[in-house]
């Protein structure tokens, strides 16, 4: 029988009696190892960035990071505060409480101070003709005292400025306070910390909200903020989920030990890795927040095989020493290999060149390995010590022998008629999905901040402040480098080269308002000659550009000193996928059109630059990451195997589980980027293990001589029922996610849970319908991994007392 066995068999077997050899020094090391990661799990903190969701490689990122040192505005935050009473915005109470307001954003910790605009700062001044010449000034007067007078001067003073659409509202009701963000504090030399600037803001709003006066508040900042905010109720989420999974597990196994076992062991590779991740110096973005629950359900859908395989042959008359040692042999393999997988699934994402998918795929693939030692050798020492409860065994002995009716009604699946009919079913949906899967949409969907619902205050804010202005916070920078000129903005050719791009730009759909140094130029000018229209154009010549030269300012943000380089300003009406790529490549078209030789266009900077950016390498890794992760699960279960028909027979439901999943995505409105690209690759690494654990039983039972319909039912009974049980367990728990306050776990709940339990059925009704085609005309299993004749008895007696068993 040894001679038969193939020597990964005889490795296994060999580790299962060192592992209950050393069975207590295991256990009582494994006790403290998980001592002392739980204490360091306490020091697990949130670690969000700006920086994080810039994919730094892509072209785009590089002119913004390398443009960075000139221009800023990406991590920018808005603060409006609105008028609600009668009248507009020039009255006391009103400016009074704009000038605090300034002042509280001033000294938020992590704003760059510079930066900091509004009425009341120096940087913004209003400049007018008179017969005198040019006059200018700050808005604010720096005595201003409330009189009507004041308010009269600072009225006028606005208007002169060009800030109404920008800093105030285009119905006079609100004016803004704008400032950029850093991602160290120059005080401290420490990260900024994005949940802190939230609360101070949100002070800022407790503070000076009331019956007359109303602040709305926007920005990378605040978003996490709201985000983490939201995570306190994904706790709550997380405890339903866990009360859920634990009442399903005894209704399935019955056992109350059991289900404490397999509930205890799924949480051991969470408090490992938020213990690891203190030891490593990394932290939890909070968009990776939902990866411990993953890895908790992955746990308790191996702890369910592990224990059910034990389950079972204690039942049959085995010890729970030998129960524990068989269960070990049977489910090592498999679920190491589905493990594998697992870490692969999460291996892949990190193909999307963006740091925050980079810290999500290493947190997943460290608590994935984690779990082979927790799952794989702690839990089946913990077991080879725990008794079934009495009752249980009296129950099993009374229950009557014969075969499980709806295993082996489904086991006719594994005949090449019925195969038939679930071929054509898959086809169809195959069919419907790929059609409704080429309108996924890549990007966000919608209006607002789409990690939060609609109804949520960030976008119920954005909204308004949209609706105010003629600017908001999705802006397209889009760079100028000036090339063998010396002053960039008295070169006809050269401003007329950006006025072109400016006057192009204007006319594309989705572009809300522009700001450029051509257009500002040509205002100055025509006030200079007694604001005549016909004044406002590029002149042809230096000594005419001249008279322009107060908007050549740097202060202004959009010109460095020389104008050697320059940055237009494009504000789009939203940020969805589509409005983003159309604005890109209408720039990238208008950007062939207009070329000179004296300037070059660079794309793009601003929040809508870095979103285009993520779009694209989201948009390119899908291919590549879908590709490389069936490739490696096709060449794992291949030298599992040695067999291309068990790969096809694997990989063929989980493909097309993954185009429904797109159509699902476009049913519900979802696009494809960072926060959703995972689902595909997490739902094809999880997926899997249905597929590996059936065949495994499948290839087992007929190395026994047993035909594909009977290895088929024995899998079901076997690893059947476990996988169906975990796939609608996780699929319940992670559906509850459905109906949390941030949209992004929305979401994923529900791409998960769709996951989860299509996928299990696609394991169990196609993979046996295309083996049975495979199977026509020649065996199923290779010849190669067949023993030989005298230990194909002997290895079949020896599991048939647990095959025998319906549970």
């Amino acid at each position: 029988m040894n001679q038969g066995k193939h020597w990964v068999t005889r490795c296994v077997e060999t580790a299962a009696d060192h592992l209950m050899a050393w069975r207590k020094g295991l256990l009582v090391l494994f006790v403290l190892v998980t001592l002392g990661l739980g204490y360091s799990a306490t020091h697990t903190q949130l670690d969000p960035g700006f920086n994080k969701q810039i994919p730094v490689t892509h072209a785009y990122m590089v002119n913004f990071l390398k443009f960075s040192r000139y221009f800023t505005g990406a991590n920018r935050l808005l603060v409006s505060v609105h008028w609600k009473g009668e009248g507009d915005i020039y009255n006391t109470e009103y400016l009074e409480t704009l000038r605090k307001v300034t002042d509280d954003v001033f000294f938020i910790s992590g704003v760059s101070r510079p930066s900091v605009t509004s009425l009341f700062t120096a940087n913004v001044r209003y400049i007018e003709i008179t017969e005198e010449g040019f006059f200018g000034d700050v808005v604010v007067p720096p005595r201003f005292s409330g009189t009507a007078e004041d308010l009269a001067q600072v009225r006028s003073n606005t208007a002169a400025s060009g800030q109404v659409g920008r800093l105030v509202a285009n119905d006079l009701k609100s004016a803004m306070v704008r400032a950029d963000l850093q991602d160290t504090d120059p005080m401290t030399g420490k990260p900024v910390s994005y949940v802190e600037i939230a609360k101070r803001l949100e002070e800022i709003r407790a503070k000076y909200n009331s019956p007359d006066i109303e602040i709305n508040i926007v920005g990378f900042a605040k978003l996490v903020g709201d985000v983490v905010e939201g995570l306190n109720t994904v706790i709550g989420f997380f405890v339903v989920a866990f009360v859920i999974t634990g009442l399903l597990l005894w209704l399935y196994s019955r056992s109350l030990r059991l289900t404490v076992v397999a509930l205890v062991v799924a949480l051991l590779p969470v408090v490992w890795l938020l213990g690891l991740l203190p030891l490593l110096g990394l932290g939890i973005d909070p968009m990776s927040i939902l990866v411990p629950f993953l890895i908790f359900s992955i746990g308790v859908s191996h702890a369910v095989q592990m224990t059910n395989a034990w389950k079972q042959d204690v039942l049959a008359g085995s010890s729970s020493l030998v129960a524990a040692r068989t269960a070990f042999c049977k489910i090592f393999i498999p679920g190491s290999l589905a493990l594998l997988m697992n870490a692969l699934g999460f291996a892949v994402i990190m193909l999307i060149d963006i740091p925050i998918v980079h810290e999500l795929g290493v947190t997943a693939c460290i608590g994935v390995i984690l779990m082979i030692v927790t799952n794989k050798l702690m839990l089946p020492i913990i077991i080879s010590w725990l008794h079934l409860e009495p009752a249980l065994l009296r129950r099993a002995q009374s229950r009557p022998e014969g075969k499980h009716r709806l295993w082996w009604r489904l086991s006719a699946l594994a005949e090449p008629g019925p195969a038939l009919g679930v071929f054509a079913i898959s086809l169809l949906l195959l069919a419907a999905g790929a059609w409704k899967a080429r309108d996924l949409a890549v990007g966000d969907v919608g209006a607002g901040a789409p990690e939060l619902r609609a109804d949520s205050r960030y976008n119920l804010d954005n909204g308004k402040i949209i609706n105010s202005y003629a600017i908001g916070l999705d802006v397209m920078s889009v760079f100028v480098q000036v090339k063998g000129v010396e002053e960039g903005c008295l070169s006809p050719a050269v401003m007329r080269a950006v006025e072109a791009f400016d006057f192009r730009m204007r006319t594309v759909p989705g572009v809300q308002s522009i700001q450029s140094v051509a257009d500002m130029g040509k205002r100055v000018i025509a006030g200079n000659n007694e604001g005549n229209p016909r004044w406002a154009a590029i002149p042809g010549s230096s000594r005419g550009l001249s008279q322009g030269a107060r908007a050549y300012m740097p202060d202004d943000g959009l010109v460095t000193d020389g104008c050697q380089q320059m940055q237009i300003l494009v504000f789009l009406t939203d940020h969805e996928g589509s409005t983003v790529s159309h604005a890109i490549n209408e720039a990238k078209r208008i950007i062939a059109e207009v070329n000179s030789p004296q300037v070059e266009f660079l794309l793009a900077g601003g929040n809508v630059g870095v979103m285009a950016a993520s779009n694209e390498a989201v948009k390119r890794a899908e291919v590549i990451m879908l590709g490389a992760l069936f490739g490696s699960v096709a060449l794992f279960c291949w030298l599992t195997f040695l067999s291309i028909r068990a790969v096809l027979c694997i990989l063929v439901p989980l493909a097309i589980v993954a185009i429904l999943c797109n159509a699902l995505m476009t049913l519900l409105g979802i696009g494809l980027k960072v926060a959703t690209l995972p689902v595909m690759a997490l739902g094809v690494g999880v997926g899997v293990d249905y597929g590996i654990y059936l065949y495994e039983r499948i290839q087992h039972e007929m190395l026994g001589g047993a035909s594909l319909r009977e290895a088929f039912y024995e899998a079901m009974c076997q690893r059947g029922t476990a996988a169906v049980f975990t796939a609608v367990t996780m699929s319940i728990g992670v559906c509850t996610w459905a109906f949390a306050p941030l949209k992004f776990q929305a979401d994923m709940g529900v791409l998960l849970s769709f996951m989860f339990l299509v996928n299990v059925l696609g394991a169990i009704f196609l993979l046996p319908a295309l083996a049975a085609w495979f199977n026509r005309g020649r065996p199923l299993v290779s010849e190669r991994m067949r023993p030989p004749p005298a230990a194909q008895g002997q290895f079949r007696l020896k599991d048939s007392p647990a095959a025998r068993d319906p549970q």
